[in-house]
């Protein structure tokens, strides 16, 4: 209980502490104009409350990450609450709060056109296809995913096939009506369904009679048995959305559209991702606890077929009753549904920035979201295991790139870089040596040792290279091209 209450008090202390530093290192400025101003279109440039764009963006990014990748997350031991509340703190806060500080400054642009605009136009045109096939695998997955949970709730009639049927079309009226019509109405329906959630389990964990075992005793080693997942890399790029996530950068830009002040930044991208990190921190808590400890989650793991959904059902049920069960369960299936949504939105936005294509007629968005919505529905093809294996690794190699562009953007204005610059080149060892190590066809199966030596080598040389390119540039940018 102990490790919990402190991992508790470490995550929200790093809003208020960490956060105000970094917010002050990007120069906020409550006077500068916004682009739900300056650019008003009243479809994706639009002012919207600070509580509804907090609702937005926590929903955006919460998907099933800090559910479901905190439950397998938890089996690498201790470590894992050490990697949710410092990632969340100096990685994955940090990483959202400059990237839609970046978007902001530069008239609400896609995350392509940012890291593109840093790190030049060749990373740009990378960027711009490896963000479109991340965000198809995210509608994909996040099709799938609530559908199968849903279809398990419901009468036999309404399968699996229907409900992916029903929840593809939401996606498409999500992608195509203005921000305000859809997502930002029913979001704070679906947030308060997933902020209940995670209250009510919180409750039961701090005044309920529970005992946590986090045990120490085996150190910050994997408990997976046998070492089969060691603790580096393989959980760095597990818990990805409760600690960082490159995912949560494409979504930064669709919500800089709609913030009224740039003084309202932090609580909605810094607390957003923090909020992110309390919920993975209270399910790693509650699958152990649950289950009796590493030991027994790993046993209910195997016999539900190594699927977490029924460990959430089961605990939600037996700790919250049936009405708070199943309002539980609804965070839970909201969660994915307001990730994929958006997903698709941020494709069209990045699709329609890099072709210039004016987004205020609606046959202009179904034009460019045509494309989209066919690729998304073509790789719900593919079986889910292999999706979810590649978005995993994708989704943390996009923060690597987006890091290292905030790194540059921080130095051409004389600020501390070092802020951005130091997860940057931690998680660029932490994605070259997974690619290394994982096992074929995902990886190349290296050896661990051989796959760190050659990560630290590629990170000092990107090191090296980021230096070169910055050096002496501060000057070419300055304070008017974001006014």
């Amino acid at each position: 209980m102990t490790s919990f209450l402190v991992s508790l008090a470490v995550l929200v202390g790093g809003y208020f502490v960490y956060g105000a530093v970094v917010e002050r290192v990007t120069g906020i400025n409550p006077q500068r104009a916004v682009p739900a101003d300056t650019m008003r279109d009243g479809i994706d440039y639009v002012p919207l409350p600070v509580w509804r764009v907090f609702l937005i963006q926590f929903l955006n990014i919460a998907g099933l990450g800090p559910i479901f990748g905190a439950i397998m997350g938890i089996m690498f031991g201790p470590a894992a609450f050490l990697w949710i509340v410092l990632g969340t703190i100096f990685a994955g806060a940090v990483h959202d709060f400059v990237s839609a500080m970046m978007s902001l400054r530069a008239g609400g642009a896609s995350l392509p056109e940012l890291v593109g605009r840093e790190l030049g136009s060749g990373i740009k045109q990378l960027m711009r296809v490896f963000s479109l096939v991340l965000l198809v695998l995210v509608g994909a997955v996040f099709v799938l995913t609530p559908a199968g949970l849903i279809a398990s709730m419901t009468p036999q009639a309404l399968g699996t096939g229907f409900w992916i049927g029903a929840i593809f079309l939401y996606y498409v009226l999500a992608t195509l009506l203005p921000v305000d019509k859809v997502i930002a109405r029913i979001y704070p329906v679906f947030g308060f369904a997933l902020l209940f959630m995670a209250v009510g389990l919180l409750g039961v964990l701090l005044f309920g009679g529970a005992d946590i075992p986090a045990d120490w005793s085996g150190g910050l080693s994997s408990r997976y048995a046998g070492g089969s997942k060691p603790v580096f890399p393989m959980m760095f790029v597990s818990i990805a959305c409760g600690a960082i996530s490159g995912f949560h950068a494409t979504q930064s830009p669709m919500m800089a559209r709609c913030l009224r002040n740039e003084r309202l930044a932090r609580p909605v991208f810094y607390g957003a991702m923090v909020a992110e990190g309390l919920v993975a921190l209270i399910w790693a808590a509650a699958a152990i606890t649950f289950t009796g400890g590493y030991d027994g989650l790993q046993s209910y793991m195997a016999d539900h077929s190594g699927g977490a959904g029924a460990l959430v059902h089961d605990i939600s049920i037996s700790w919250l009753g049936a009405a708070g069960g199943i309002l539980a369960i609804l965070g839970v299936v909201a969660a994915p549904i307001t990730t994929g949504d958006t997903a698709l939105r941020s494709a069209r936005l990045i699709a329609a920035d890099f072709l210039h294509v004016d987004q205020r007629p609606v046959s202009r968005r179904l034009m460019v979201s045509l494309p989209i919505f066919a690729a998304t529905a073509g790789v719900m093809m593919i079986d889910f295991n292999v999706l979810w294996r590649y978005f995993a690794w994708s989704n943390q190699t996009l923060a690597v790139f987006t890091l290292w562009a905030a790194s540059a953007w921080l130095y051409r204005r004389g600020r501390a870089y070092v802020l951005t610059m130091l997860p940057a080149m931690f998680m660029t060892v932490v994605c070259v040596s997974y690619i290394l190590y994982a096992p074929s066809p995902e990886g190349f199966g290296l050896g661990r040792t051989m796959a760190a030596a050659c990560a630290l080598a590629v990170t000092a040389a990107v090191t090296a290279a980021f230096a070169r390119m910055v050096r002496g540039e501060r000057s070419l940018y300055s304070e008017i091209d974001e006014v």
